[in-house]
């Protein structure tokens, strides 16, 4: 409910570098000089970095202090003053001219998007098993301690604040498809590499250049659906759609990587947890190909 607003307003403030735009305001970066920037781009994810980073640790060290309903009642307080800000600036640039279809029916026929949105749905599914279990991971291994195990999800997501930032501002000069593919296949190649991690060293890289590279599947769908979307006057209702999809991927992950995890009753089976997330991955750069395929050819050296 906040992301998908909030992304669908900021286009229509910006003519370029909208790449560099969606970055910034999925980052939660205080990036970008206030004179230079329109009001409604303030509002955009200025709880995204506390969410990530500032949240987990507030809950972990109020938990055995003041008991876990008033740890979450002081989190309700912490977004409640934040998001006060984004409440009173966000407003559209302009008003369309008739209230928008809830659904847009081009959209079952434009393969190019279409293909997209399913090879962000699967590369989701293995996002969010990594994202769920690296700290569990560290922890039933003995890589890390309990109190460390904690401190790799604000690691990763420390990490994510640039891959959600720069890999942005790359799409704005190469293009979006450019940057997502070697992206998903990099995130693919970190996940199987989780199999070789067996000290904190290995593990807290590991958070770091995954939280980096996850960035870009964060940040970067909404880009290419700009992108991919020929009718800007759709795109409101064309990322409601994409990403209602995408989040059965997010769905997906968690319980699927579990139900590997656990398939074994002696052990954890954490290579076929990672094989799986990897797997996913690996075709959602394939399928990214293929889209890029579809839009521009085979040229390489083009903006796509």
């Amino acid at each position: 409910m906040l992301f998908v607003p909030s992304v669908a307003i900021l286009p229509t403030y910006f003519s370029t570098k909208i790449g560099l735009a969606i970055g910034l305001a999925a980052s939660g970066s205080s990036m970008g000089g206030e004179r230079y920037t329109p009001a409604p781009f303030v509002l955009v994810f200025i709880t995204d970095i506390p969410a990530g980073i500032i949240y987990p640790i507030v809950f972990y060290r109020l938990l055995p202090r003041i008991g876990f309903g008033w740890s979450v009642r002081v989190l309700g307080f912490m977004a409640f003053a934040t998001l006060l800000i984004p409440i009173s600036v966000m407003k559209m640039r302009a008003q369309p001219p008739r209230v928008r279809s809830l659904l847009d029916k081009t959209v079952f026929t434009d393969w190019t998007f279409m293909s997209f949105v399913v090879g962000a749905t699967i590369g989701f599914i293995g996002l969010y098993v990594e994202l769920f279990y690296i700290s569990f991971f560290g922890q039933a291994t003995g890589i890390t301690n309990d109190s460390m195990s904690f401190y790799l999800v604000p690691i990763l997501n420390a990490g994510s604040v640039f891959g959600r930032t720069l890999p942005n501002i790359l799409s704005d000069k190469i293009g979006p498809l450019n940057v997502i593919i070697p992206g998903a296949f990099i995130c693919a190649i970190l996940v199987f590499c989780n199999v070789a991690v067996t000290n904190l060293g290995g593990i807290v890289i590991q958070a770091l250049l995954f939280g980096f590279f996850s960035g870009i599947f964060i940040a970067l769908p909404p880009v290419c659906f700009f992108s991919l979307t020929a009718d800007k006057t759709k795109l409101g209702t064309r990322l409601g759609m994409g990403f209602a999809v995408i989040a059965l991927g997010v769905l997906a992950g968690g319980p699927g990587g579990g139900g590997i995890l656990q398939a074994d009753p002696e052990k954890l089976n954490w290579n076929g947890t990672w094989a799986y997330s990897g797997a996913t991955l690996l075709a959602a750069g394939m399928i990214f190909v293929a889209v890029r395929l579809m839009k521009v050819g085979g040229k390489l050296m083009v903006k796509a």
